[in-house]
């Protein structure tokens, strides 16, 4: 059936654009083999023209599309779901041949749930807006359904859609992208383009019709996606699922003979996105060794999905070797060629590189543990953060250990099941968004009361040299400041402190010219001491109840009340703002401060755990892992001083993480007053930092900090474009705004959907799977 289908279109497929196949002859092409690597078909490798074109179509036809009411973009979608179950084989058997296995069931079940999405999305998600032209991109290693499970949910958002498929990938999809259109869906709503997926997917990013770019795949293509298209404004999210280590843990308690069955059927996989390492526990060790060779006795050698991993396997079982460690094999390696058995490297150490880099092949590292406190340890230790699989038999071992695991994804007793209604966040270096669920649909739309992000062009930044500039109007240490006015101290730890520099900056007048303060010099010392307060406080106040979180947020709203005219003179100094409009800004910030108290024991604060009938909880987490992190960097708004800082501490610290914030430059004051206001609270300190000095500076520390891992900035142009060049690597979440362009947020307007963007940026989820008899 998929021959017939590759024979229509002569074995060369061309690119999918409004609507239709478009091939032209002077393009180069691109072979797609099979296992054995005879030739399947060819697809065209795109250029600057096709991407163009792509774009385009997809402007026009995401404005036919959005206007669509909900219901009718949903009837299309399920009309795809027919068309998909009738033609479930033909897809099937081009996914197998293209080396790019998916289930059609799977995608099947994709359908009918962003189908209802599709219907429900004005009445449980309103007040947000489609954000135009979506590109997703996926590396040439990435499966059809990781694709899908960002297409489908952009396209039931009603965005329109450029898709670009890796090789393998590229003929499910333009099969896939036929049956839309077949099905109703509008001329340029969904184009694929095929070719080099990151020199495509830099090019499609550089139109100023697209709004937003989402990669799946590797980390390497990602961070290099991330760094092409720094400067241009457009979002890019990463999921960085391939090639991640993920542990899978045995304890004692576990039925062991379930457990070996799990992790050979996972571990020994020909297509799989993550890699696994096995932990065992020091009790069990002897009795997993044993059944993993009688379970392993008589396994075939799995083919290699490129002709190099077979030196880059061997090369990783020799390093292994060297370290000790001891090998399970069915048979032993052939001298050569493109397969390999399924190997137990056993007793490795958690620094070695076939733990900490996986190389491809069928290898699974062994490694022990003795308490189930080190265990959890074993399995953070790896930099990525995609899922993990425990076993035991005891619940509450395993409900302690899946909240303790800094990854999106716990599977307990189980490995590899997925659902679409339920979200994965990655964590640490295995992306920064979410797909799946209610939660994962919000990358694709933004609050109806905000404007799209405006689109701008590189800057010419020296990302070496960025930020180290000095700051302006210096005071430096020792100089005669009987004359001057008034000298603040910065705040860190819980401790009113100065810089570690010793200089100050002028703080002017509105209008320059007079020197209303002097206030420190803030940089890189300052945030490395600001962290590690940050990390020694931050775990126990997220373990606070939300009810206690409330009660410190109450406390500070309380104090503000009682500074407000204080505050209120500082305002008006600092901004020129009248008395009555400052006393204005001290009332909604007071506001704020009881809004986000009330909501910290609310749905959306107090950690909700939902039960589905399949039992699994979806539990909502913090922005990191409840053992070492949770710390982020916020670079502060001109406008509204107070209340922007209010607003954005509170969201945060509500959440249960650690903020450092870094005040305006221009209007340093209501922050530095405002220290007054968090040492009369209860609030711990070292929860809240506040450091003063140059923009440039403090964010070129934040973004260099290994353990800050989300960063909201407000600044120029060439800031954002350093953040998202520079925090790539290391991964950190980023919520950039450009204040010479975006015109800047109504602080005084809190609309509802403003607010969620708040609370999203300041949580990630983790979905736990309890399977039940």
């Amino acid at each position: 059936m998929e021959m017939a289908w590759l024979e229509s279109h002569s074995r060369a497929l061309g690119l999918f654009i409004d609507g239709k196949f478009v091939r032209s002859a002077d393009r180069q092409t691109c072979n797609v083999t099979d296992s054995s690597g005879g030739p399947v078909c060819s697809t065209v490798c795109a250029v600057d023209e096709d991407a163009s074109l792509s774009v385009s179509s997809g402007a026009s036809g995401f404005k036919a599309w959005s206007a669509l009411p909900c219901h009718l973009r949903a009837k299309t979608l399920l009309r795809l779901v027919s068309s998909l179950q009738r033609h479930g084989q033909c897809l099937s058997e081009l996914c197998d041949l293209a080396q790019s296995p998916s289930s059609p069931s799977a995608l099947v079940r994709l359908l009918q749930y962003y189908s209802g999405w599709a219907q429900l999305r004005d009445s449980l998600i309103p007040d947000w807006t489609p954000r135009g032209v979506v590109v997703v991109v996926v590396s040439d290693d990435c499966s059809l359904y990781s694709l899908m499970l960002k297409v489908l949910p952009a396209l039931a958002m009603g965005n329109a859609v450029v898709a670009i498929p890796g090789v393998g990938t590229a003929p499910p999809v333009l099969l896939l992208a036929q049956l839309f259109v077949e099905a109703g869906l509008p001329a340029g709503v969904l184009n694929v383009v095929t070719g080099s997926v990151l020199s495509l997917g830099s090019k499609v990013a550089q139109n100023p019709h697209v709004s937003y770019v989402t990669y799946s795949g590797n980390k390497k293509d990602g961070e290099i996606l991330c760094r092409a298209t720094a400067g241009m404004g457009v979002p890019v999210s990463l999921s960085l699922s391939l090639g991640a280590t993920c542990p899978f843990i045995i304890f004692e308690s576990a039925d062991i003979d379930s457990a070996v069955d799990g992790v050979i059927e996972t571990a020994f996989k020909k297509n799989r996105e993550c890699q696994w390492m096995l932990c065992v526990q020091e009790s069990v060790w002897d009795s997993v060794v044993a059944r993993l060779k009688v379970r392993m006795a008589g396994m075939k050698s799995v083919p290699l999905l490129a002709e190099g991993d077979r030196r880059l396997v061997d090369a990783a079982v020799q390093e292994a070797q060297q370290q000790g460690a001891t090998l399970i094999q069915p048979c032993p390696p052939s001298s050569s060629g493109a397969a390999y058995p399924p190997t137990v490297l056993c007793g490795v150490a958690p620094s070695c590189t076939c733990v900490v880099t996986p190389s491809p092949g069928p290898l699974l590292p062994l490694l022990s543990f003795r308490s189930h406190g080190e265990g959890v340890t074993l399995g953070n230790h790896s930099p990525h953060g995609q899922a993990a699989s425990i076993w035991t038999e005891d619940l509450t071992l395993a409900l302690e250990a899946a909240k303790s695991l800094s990854v999106g994804a716990v599977w307990v007793n189980s490995h590899s099941v997925m659902d679409p209604s339920l979200p994965i966040s990655g964590h640490k270096e295995s992306g920064n968004c979410i797909d799946g669920g209610k939660e994962g649909l919000f990358q694709f739309l933004r609050p109806s009361s905000s404007p799209p992000l405006p689109r701008s062009s590189p800057a010419s930044v020296d990302y070496s040299k960025f930020g180290t500039a000095a700051s302006a109007a210096i005071i430096p240490e020792g100089s005669n400041s009987s004359s001057t006015p008034r000298s603040y101290l910065q705040y860190v730890g819980g401790k009113q402190c100065k810089s570690e520099s010793g200089s100050s900056v002028c703080v002017l007048a509105p209008g320059g010219g007079t020197v209303l303060a002097h206030c420190p010099d803030g940089g890189r010392k300052d945030v490395r001491n600001a962290v590690e307060a940050a990390i020694k406080v931050q775990p126990g106040w997220m373990k606070k109840s939300p009810v206690a979180r409330a009660q410190s947020l109450f406390s500070l709203a309380e104090t503000l009340e009682l500074k407000r005219r204080d505050m209120a003179v500082s305002l008006h100094s600092q901004t020129g703002l009248s008395l009555e409009k400052a006393d204005m800004e001290v009332e909604l910030s007071i506001a704020q401060l009881c809004d986000w108290a009330a909501r910290c024991d609310k749905e959306k604060g107090g950690v909700p755990v939902r039960i589905y009938v399949f039992l699994a909880v979806c539990v909502q987490h913090l922005l990191t892992h409840p053992q070492r992190s949770g710390v982020v960097g916020v670079v502060l708004p001109d406008s509204s001083p107070l209340l922007s800082m209010v607003s954005l501490l509170a969201a945060a610290v509500a959440m249960g993480n650690a903020v450092i914030m870094v005040p305006s430059p221009k209007y340093p004051l209501p922050a530095l007053e405002f220290i007054q206001v968090l040492q009369s609270s209860d609030l711990p300190g070292g929860v809240v930092s506040i450091i003063t000095g140059g923009r440039d500076q403090l964010t070129q520390a934040l973004a260099n900090h290994s353990v800050i891992k989300a960063i909201w900035y407000w600044g120029s142009m060439e800031g954002c474009q350093f953040l998202q060049h520079t925090c790539a690597s290391p991964l950190k979440s980023l919520w950039l705004h450009c204040q010479e362009k975006d015109g800047g947020r109504d602080w005084a307007q809190p609309h509802a959907s403003l607010q969620e963007e708040m609370w999203r940026q300041a949580v990630q989820w983790k979905s736990v799977w309890i399977p039940t008899a």
